[in-house]
């Protein structure tokens, strides 16, 4: 049985090998900036329409405390010449105005709360794209090396105790550094 488990894993080991060789990692790389690249902008696009919702509710906002205001100066006129069925229906607007302030006060503080969701999930996404830059990079210089060496070293060069060594000291040397 044992065997068996290992010749199956030996399988799956060379099939994956396969697919992996198949895939081409550049490929999917560069898919995969596209990918980052979309989210990104529809993330930016969403956050200029959330801030485009908040500045006209802070300016209906506005516009609805002027309206209080205004409220209350008609309100002192008719206190003033004893009208109270006028002003009762002014009561009444004053009331209706209030509501409407409360209600845009909730509406701003869930679009503050959705675009700082937003913005880190924004951020996120940079990062990300950024990371998967670098990995993009790092692949083409290692492309680019590896075609630069294949075209000057022969294919049969083996790598030698003495390559090691300066590689080794090359890294400890750079790693000191930092």
């Amino acid at each position: 049985m044992a065997l068996m488990t290992r010749m199956a894993r030996l399988f799956r080991a060379d099939l994956h090998a396969v697919l992996d060789r198949i895939e081409e990692p550049e490929v999917l790389l560069r898919q995969a900036l596209r990918e980052m690249e979309e989210c990104v902008n529809a993330d930016r696009r969403e956050l200029a329409v959330l801030m485009g919702q908040q500045r006209s509710l802070a300016a209906r906002s506005g516009d609805l405390e002027r309206e209080v205001v205004e409220i209350g100066a008609q309100l002192d006129v008719c206190f003033e010449a004893a009208n109270d069925d006028l002003a009762r229906s002014l009561l009444r607007r004053r009331l209706e105005v209030q509501r409407q302030l409360a209600a845009a006060a909730r509406r701003h503080g869930a679009l503050d709360a959705q675009r700082e969701a937003l913005a880190r999930r924004l951020q996120e996404h940079e990062s990300r794209l950024r990371a998967l830059r670098e990995q993009s990079d790092l692949l083409a210089a290692e492309e680019a090396r590896h075609a630069g060496a294949s075209a000057c070293a022969p294919a049969n060069a083996a790598i030698t105790e003495h390559d090691v060594e300066i590689a080794l000291l090359r890294e400890k040397q750079l790693r000191s550094r930092s």
